[in-house]
């Protein structure tokens, strides 16, 4: 049985849920969906995405209180019935028509299969430049192809499928309750255990794109989320790889100067029509050095 994962948090899931419960209905094995709602204080949304329960095979499920984004990913696979369980962000769009049916042919493969990403080829928001540039970069190394040249560092939980018993065995980190590193850290966790993680062609397509400021905060939340972690990143991040060698050779006090006289200078390009992500990495460097614990 495949159980698909979908956490939201107000946003209206009702278009993909449709449309992944429409393959559903042509596979050959049983299936259910679920909504993982953390908490929406929307009213409006979560009334539309009451809409779900009425397909068939699928919940919507809202949490009392708000978990996190590792924990509502982990109260879904314990609410699940299947053997496996791809997750899917709510902000996604299925871009195929055998997208379901790709993961279960692959299924005999591996036990974790990750499909990929992309965005649209032409950035839908004119407010969300800086997230268009990056996501864009970072498309032309999301094939397979280069995916699997270092399979543990390019998971992501947007579009991700595993078998029960060894999501089960790991589960997001709990300690991630915000933006950022919950799928990092399960890659990480499955290097250790030397699982092996397939990496094949069946993206889906993310449309969520934020607004600069909205993304600029978002980024900063994962780099708290990272400091948090106190070091279960290993060596897997960049931006802590970076400021480690820069405290090793004493330099960390002269970034964090210059860090403080071009903040809002860096700002400003960033929250702009057309930021830098030259700029975008110095900001998150210096940003990540001044977190105080």
């Amino acid at each position: 049985m495949l159980s698909i994962l979908i956490p939201c948090y107000n946003y209206d899931c009702r278009k993909l849920v449709s449309s992944l419960q429409k393959q559903g209905e042509s596979l050959k094995t049983d299936y259910e969906i679920i909504v993982g709602d953390d908490a929406s204080d929307n009213a409006e949304i979560v009334s539309l995405n009451e809409e779900i329960n009425a397909l068939p095979h699928c919940i919507y499920s809202v949490c009392e209180k708000n978990l996190g984004r590792a924990e509502n990913r982990n109260r879904m696979a314990e609410m699940s019935q299947g053997d496996w369980l791809l997750f899917i962000d709510c902000d996604a769009q299925v871009c195929s028509d055998k997208f379901l049916q790709s993961y279960m042919e692959a299924a005999g493969r591996a036990r974790v299969i990750c499909g990929g990403l992309c965005h649209p080829p032409v950035n839908p928001c004119p407010d969300a430049t800086l997230r268009y540039k990056y996501e864009h970069k970072a498309d032309a190394r999301r094939s397979a192809a280069e995916r699997s040249k270092n399979p543990y560092m390019q998971l992501s939980a947007f579009n991700l499928m595993m078998r029960r018993d060894v999501f089960m065995s790991i589960k997001f980190d709990k300690d991630c309750r915000e933006y950022g590193y919950e799928d990092a850290l399960m890659g990480v966790e499955l290097h250790k255990r030397n699982i092996e993680i397939l990496h094949i062609d069946n993206p889906i397509v993310h449309i969520g794109l934020e607004s600069n400021a909205i993304f600029l905060k978002k980024s900063e939340t994962a780099l708290h989320t990272l400091y948090g972690l106190k070091g279960k990143m290993g060596n897997h991040s960049h931006v802590e790889n970076m400021a480690t060698k820069l405290k090793i050779y004493h330099l960390d006090k002269i970034y964090t100067w210059f860090y403080s006289i071009f903040r809002k200078n860096m700002r400003k390009n960033l929250l702009g029509k057309n930021p830098s992500l030259f700029i975008f990495s110095l900001y998150k460097l210096g940003f990540f050095l001044n977190i105080k614990g």
